[in-house]
């Protein structure tokens, strides 16, 4: 018994080399179908991809706390006063919320203060922190160290640099315990980092929050103030953040709902609507590619219609001589699947080669569009199945063909 049956195909291809434009225009309904369901799925990975990079630059699980002015009076005090923080605010959020993972203060320095290294001097951004900063601006420390408890306690004039910041400066020298003048004040270099979220933030220079409010005369006010909650879920840190803003609108005396008092951002919140939003976006792609194929599926179906009634008189005299109904059936059903298969393959193989080709696309909001190996399997299984289903109708219809009548036509 022959595994494969050549007279079978033989007839097959001379199906379609008969009628080579209706064959090649159905099965270009089935190769766009899959073609765009490729597009459209690698266009989304490199929307969505673009969306999460922006996140990558900071925390996803935090909660930034911005000061703002009272829109409100609240217990006989007028509205627009401004909202100060101060390091008993950072303390009060360290002892009283002891689950967070990480927390912060930002002290931005002001004035433009030149950073000198031997004979370069440039611009660049310096942020004093607490060493929890490092947690929520995922800075990854590539040489030396971060900047420490010890640090902030003996007000040591340190300084942890950029990779951008260090190559400027220092070209390919070690950075480690180099020092570096900031505006008239010199820091010793105690390590360096790198940053996902690009150039901008590798040209930042972090020292000692404390350092910075003794040097630079800011007392002990803190500008912004960061939470990081660890492993806590969407919905857990939006109650932190409504336990968050209702402490510190009482540390403060203003209205808990007073949203311009305290400008509270929760990424997490953020990054779940997002999440959301893509999972809507995949939903309706799906829906769009596979009403695609079903169209091109269609019309396969429809042209093996046809073929059946054209060779009514052969598949007749076929049945007559032997034939059974399982042959006649595998017979529309190979060819359906073949044209099925080959046209969608190679839909597949030029979505997948245009979404290749533009794979290293950095853009603001297309960014490495890819397609997942299980889209090309699944794709894989629709092809078949949808090849067999278009051909079942006509095959059965050819299956029920009366031999005695089918002659006589």
């Amino acid at each position: 018994m022959a595994i494969i049956d050549i007279d079978k195909w033989q007839e097959i291809f001379n199906s379609i080399r008969k009628h080579k434009l209706r064959t090649a225009l159905t099965a270009f309904g089935v190769f766009w179908g899959i073609f765009m369901l490729v597009l459209l799925l690698g266009a989304g990975n490199g929307l969505k991809n673009s969306i999460e990079y922006s996140f990558k630059n900071d925390a996803i699980n935090s909660i930034w706390l911005h000061r703002g002015t009272t829109s409100k009076s609240f217990n006989g005090l007028k509205e627009g006063r401004r909202i100060q923080f101060d390091n008993s605010d950072y303390d009060f959020l360290l002892n009283e919320f002891t689950h967070i993972e990480a927390l912060t203060g930002r002290f931005y320095i002001s004035g433009s203060n030149v950073t000198k290294y031997k004979d370069k001097a440039l611009s660049f951004y310096t942020r004093a922190v607490h060493p929890g900063h490092k947690v929520l601006e995922n800075t990854e420390v590539i040489k030396g160290r971060f900047i420490n408890d010890r640090d902030l306690d003996l007000f040591n004039k340190v300084a942890v640099i950029g990779r951008v910041v260090r190559q400027d400066l220092m070209g390919d020298e070690d950075p480690i315990g180099k020092e570096i003048k900031i505006g008239d004040v010199v820091y010793t270099v105690v390590g360096e980092f790198f940053d996902s979220g690009g150039e901008n933030e590798m040209r930042n220079i972090y020292v000692p929050i404390t350092t910075a409010q003794k040097v630079y005369s800011g007392g002990d006010n803190i500008h912004q103030l960061m939470v990081a909650g660890g492993d806590l879920s969407a919905a857990e840190m939006a109650i932190m953040e409504e336990k968050i803003r209702i402490a510190m609108a009482s540390r403060k005396q203003f209205d808990p709902e007073d949203r311009r008092a305290l400008r509270v951002y929760n990424r997490a919140e953020d990054y779940q609507s997002f999440v959301s939003l893509f999972s809507a976006i995949d939903g309706i792609i799906w829906i769009v590619g596979i009403f695609s194929i079903l169209a091109g599926v269609i019309g396969v179906s429809n042209i093996m219609l046809i073929i059946v009634k054209d060779r009514t008189k052969e598949i007749g005299i076929r049945k007559a001589i032997g034939a059974t109904p399982m042959s006649i059936v595998s017979m529309i059903l190979q060819e359906s699947i073949f044209i099925t298969g080959i046209a969608g393959y190679l839909g597949m193989l030029s979505g997948i080669g245009i979404i290749f080709a533009i794979s290293g696309a950095e853009g603001e909001y297309f960014r490495h569009p890819n397609v997942d190996v299980g889209v090309i399997i699944f794709a894989s299984a629709v092809l078949v199945v949808t090849g067999a289903l278009a051909g079942l109708i006509p095959a059965l219809q050819a299956a029920r063909i009366n031999p005695v009548v089918a002659m006589k036509n």
